[in-house]
């Protein structure tokens, strides 16, 4: 086998489990919390949005320094380090006996999540631009298909297993995953020529964000695509709840949220693929509008196969957001800065992944759950319009121009 394509297959899977190990704890963390003492249901919801919340804020800040780190002395090594570092924040985990203990082991995990944008930057360091988006495509299939299955895998092994062994296994499967990844993994050297190329200090990283007007603003339209995706997530269950008089709504609620991943393993690659031949950001206008409509039917289902259905579709459009996002990023940032930048586009997707149950919850409370579908809508529509303005304003004709007509210009 090739060594890129056995690169790819590894951390394919590597990035499905890490991914899923920052959002598996969700369906239980309450019942945890609870676990520790008598607390009242307010201190139980409030708790677990801190040590839900804190990995994802905590990582927001670390991101670019893990990228930073990762350009300047290899990838490999970054991923090592944090990929033993989650399986031991995580296996810790299941000693806790108090709320405190817990919030402070997810501010650790929160610290050494740099491994999904150092595994971005490794393959597509070794991935011509051409077909970056169909590559860097299929291994975000295993980053977003794990954070999307990752609730439902952690509701069914906290009711096989218990929480205590849930951590465990998860810790362990991720430490077998870094162990293949240190004796699998074959990271191209630095040539002559590579080890000559400027290295860029964090000023210059950041100055080039902000003098790429499209580049900046692709970094917040990632900010809101994950806001969206989890504004409406920890409301999953009571809206099944309102569609449903199952007595399994645990259950229920995972695969609803869950036909959003398996729409992303369909189509995540094949629209990478399109991305290449049409441009990164015309099929990124395209899924915007699409996924804006997807929302809709969401507020009007009326039973909980409708809701399934719609959110299947939902994720056949947001699956090639990401993977456009990385590829483009690929295209316009120097490779001796891509991890940096990967870095900081990863900050505003978890930031967004901090907002997002914040808002959802205000505004349910306030408007209700259908509400909360509609203004997710028009967050995906805002981000088009915005990236359109971005896109139109930098370079008019390349919303126009096939990609291999810019190929051909640049």
């Amino acid at each position: 086998m090739q060594t890129k394509k056995k690169n790819l297959i590894i951390m394919w899977v590597a990035n499905f489990l890490v991914a899923a190990s920052a959002t598996m704890i969700l369906p239980f963390l309450s019942l945890y919390i609870e676990s520790f003492g008598e607390f009242s249901n307010d201190y139980v919801q409030r708790w677990a949005g801190f040590v839900f919340g804190i990995t994802f804020l905590v990582a927001f800040f670390v991101s670019p320094f893990w990228g930073r780190f990762g350009d300047k002395y290899g990838y490999k090594p970054i991923l090592l380090l944090t990929g033993f570092g989650i399986a031991t924040s995580i296996f810790f985990m299941g000693f806790t006996s108090s709320v405190k203990e817990l919030f402070l082991l997810r501010m650790l995990m929160g610290i050494v999540t740099g491994f999904i944008p150092t595994s971005m930057a490794l393959i597509s360091a070794q991935t011509p631009k051409e077909v970056a988006g169909k590559t860097l495509g299929t291994l975000q299939m295993g980053t977003v298909s794990g954070g999307l299955l990752g609730p439902l895998i952690g509701g069914m092994m906290a009711d096989l297993f218990g929480f205590q062994y849930t951590f465990f296994i998860t810790s362990f499967a991720i430490m077998l995953a870094t162990i293949v990844v240190a004796v699998g993994i074959k990271e191209n050297k630095k040539t002559e020529a590579s080890k000559k190329e400027k290295s860029y200090t964090r000023a210059e990283v950041l100055k080039h964000i902000f003098k790429n007007p499209t580049l900046l603003t692709i970094m917040f339209v990632s900010l809101f695509i994950q806001t969206a995706n989890f504004s409406i997530q920890p409301l999953l269950a009571l809206y099944v709840t309102e569609l449903n008089s199952s007595t399994n709504i645990a259950f229920l609620a995972g695969l609803a949220f869950s036909a959003t991943g398996f729409g992303n393993l369909l189509s995540t690659r094949s629209w990478g693929k399109l991305g290449d031949s049409l441009g990164h950001e015309r099929v990124l206008l395209i899924l915007l509008i699409l996924c804006s409509i997807m929302f809709i039917p969401q507020a009007l289902a009326g039973s909980l196969w409708q809701l399934v259905l719609f959110r299947f579709l939902y994720g056949i459009a947001v699956g090639g957001i990401i993977p456009s996002v990385t590829a483009y990023i690929r295209q316009v940032a120097p490779l001796s800065m891509q991890g940096e930048v990967l870095g900081y586009n990863l900050s505003f997707r978890f930031l967004g992944n901090v907002i997002g149950p914040i808002m959802g919850g205000l505004i349910s409370g306030f408007m209700g759950i259908s509400f909360v579908f509609y203004l997710t809508s028009c967050l995906f529509l805002f981000a088009f319009f915005i990236l359109f303005w971005s896109v139109k304003k930098t370079s008019p004709e390349s919303i126009f121009k096939s990609k291999e007509q810019n190929y051909i210009e640049s």
